[in-house]
């Protein structure tokens, strides 16, 4: 069927008045877009799906959401016979989010299940902390992340309120794909609605402090910056600080509003330092030891602290999780805490120094692919075994305990404020502590190169590096040979100097690539699964034995990566 048969398909009365007219647009246009917009199906993933709003099959719009969710009905009422099914909903700020919640909801309640709906935008932890504290059937929340102003998506949670994961992804996905446009039943229910305000916020943040704060040591006295980005975070972060002690604290107001335009910053993404710049700003005036700033849906979070020249840098995410993790060990370990039946969480692009971080106080790290729902899954799989402690990977995210089964912004913030405050109580800033962990395991860095290949050519483009890079590996990266290299969707760890191919198993299938050289460089090759690119994740590494030392030996690392950079052709 060509792209104009599919479009004239949403021609027809199972569409509204609206929808026939846009799609109707296009077609007399002849609008590039056309193509775009219904070349395939828009892809509902092992978590739910992503894309841009507007009419079509690749589109996110009333019709691939009511879809969406009509299958996961079906599904819900499979799994929980005979039974009264609960489902909590949150939205972000993103353009539609509110009105996408309300449909989800209708389109549930035309099937005979409640739903806890929030009145109002709330961060995505704040909704996998309430599917478990609600005792919920399963979870959705409308966002797209960081993604560009004209994206939005649509996650689903299972009962323990983690993303969900094989068989249930799998079976979701056959039942949204088996529902046709025509068997969506949009005419809602209200009356099985329960609508969830603030009072569900107290109950959320008090739980954060709870599995995030150990010790009260100066955070009367820490100058904090925070920055919601225009998402979220503006409902829960001023007052979990507040309510946690830390008095000094100023809010970016321009970016306090609430606005899935994102009208202050190129991308609302707090990985990339031009999304914090306000906020570092605003530092250099409060004299701010610590800057803060979240992304649209309050899961990521990205952290600016004084560097060895007093100037406020932005942390990598690795960095980050780095510092939390350690402090978190370290209290454990003071406390009495650790018994050998403890772990914590990473995945296969994240830095290796987290098996370091286990190692010296004696508990496991179990990795996963990317992404969080796999960090809840090794809760939920080693529940009553082991002891969940934390849990992060590069991208900016981070949990504390299993009261929320998802990367949390707001747990992870409190605790990165004590860690602050606490150092500079004693003389130090939360950089010189970075440092010192480093000092004590080996100083990893990290980079990431991007390739974005946009529409469908760009999709077969990313397809075919993928193909190249498997059957033509790297004999040597940066001047160093490739001792290891794992392929994830063959399942193999091929060992180049013995020439031996072994089978890779306790992690489940997915189309990443990691090389290993001699001299201890980790390059990761792997497609994202909600933008149209390809990333490039390159670790390297060396010891130190002192400030001056990384101060001279930082520099070395990030030529290393440039070179690695070169050696792939990144540049």
């Amino acid at each position: 069927m060509t792209t104009l048969e599919k479009a004239q398909l949403w021609l027809t009365d199972i569409f509204d008045a609206e929808t026939r007219e846009k799609v109707q647009e296009l077609i007399d246009a002849n609008a590039p877009d056309l193509e775009d917009s219904f070349y395939r199906e828009l892809e509902f993933g092992t978590g739910g799906m992503r894309g841009i709003m507007g009419v079509g099959t690749n589109r996110l719009n009333k019709y691939t959401l009511g879809q969406a969710t009509q299958g996961l009905a079906n599904y819900l009422h499979q799994q929980f016979p005979n039974q009264d099914i609960k489902v909590a909903i949150a939205y972000d700020v993103r353009n539609n989010s509110k009105e996408f919640g309300k449909l989800v909801a209708d389109v549930l309640t035309a099937n005979g299940i409640k739903v806890l709906l929030f009145k109002n935008h709330r961060p995505t932890p704040e909704l996998s902390f309430t599917v478990r504290d609600k005792k919920c059937n399963a979870g959705i929340v409308l966002t797209a992340s960081h993604n560009p102003p004209e994206y939005n998506g649509y996650k689903v949670y299972w009962n323990d309120g983690a993303q969900v994961v094989p068989p249930d992804d799998e079976n979701i996905i056959k039942e949204v794909y088996a529902t046709q446009f025509d068997q969506i039943k949009f005419n809602g229910n209200d009356d099985l609605i329960e609508w969830i305000g603030e009072e569900q916020d107290d109950v959320y943040i008090d739980a954060c402090m709870q599995n995030s704060l150990y010790q009260n040591i100066g955070r009367d006295n820490l100058n904090i910056v925070f920055t919601s980005i225009h998402g979220t975070t503006y409902t829960t972060i001023p007052k979990a600080l507040k309510k946690a002690g830390f008095t000094k604290v100023d809010l970016v107001t321009e970016q306090m509003i609430p606005s899935g335009n994102f009208p202050t910053v190129e991308s609302p993404n707090p990985e990339e330092p031009a999304a914090l710049e306000m906020a570092m700003d605003l530092a250099k005036i409060t004299n701010g030891d610590i800057v803060i700033g979240c992304d649209p849906d309050g899961d990521r979070l990205g952290i600016a602290v004084r560097n060895l020249d007093n100037e406020i840098q932005l942390l990598n995410g690795n960095q980050t999780n780095t510092i939390l993790t350690y402090y978190i060990l370290d209290q454990w370990k003071k406390q009495g805490k650790i018994t050998g039946k403890e772990f914590i969480g990473s995945t296969i692009v994240t830095s290796d120094i987290f098996f370091d971080i286990a190692q010296k106080f004696g508990v496991d790290c179990k990795v996963g692919l990317t992404g969080f729902k796999w960090i809840g899954k090794m809760i939920r799989d080693f529940e009553g075994k082991e002891k969940f402690v934390c849990g992060g990977e590069e991208s900016f995210g981070f949990m504390t305990g299993d009261f929320v089964r998802d990367k949390d912004s707001c747990g992870s913030i409190l605790l990165a404020c004590e860690i602050a405050a606490w150092c500079k109580a004693n003389g130090k800033t939360m950089y010189q502590y970075m440092i010192e962990i480093y000092q004590d395991l080996g100083l990893y860095f990290e980079g990431l190169v991007n390739v974005v290949r946009k529409g469908r050519e760009g999709a077969e483009e990313i397809q075919n590096m993928m193909k190249n890079f498997r059957e033509n590996p790297p004999k040597e990266i940066a001047g160093s040979l490739v001792e290891e290299i794992k392929d994830f969707k063959e399942q193999t760890c091929f060992v180049v100097s013995k020439n031996a191919k072994n089978v890779m198993d306790d992690i489940p299938k997915s189309n990443v690539l990691i090389y290993y050289t001699q001299d201890g460089t980790k390059v990761c090759v792997r497609p994202s699964g909600t933008e149209p690119k390809i990333k490039f994740y390159v670790s390297v590494k060396d010891s130190i034995s002192s400030e001056a030392d990384f101060v001279e030996k930082l520099p070395r690392l990030e030529a290393k990566i440039d070179a690695v950079k070169s050696s792939l052709n990144l540049n």
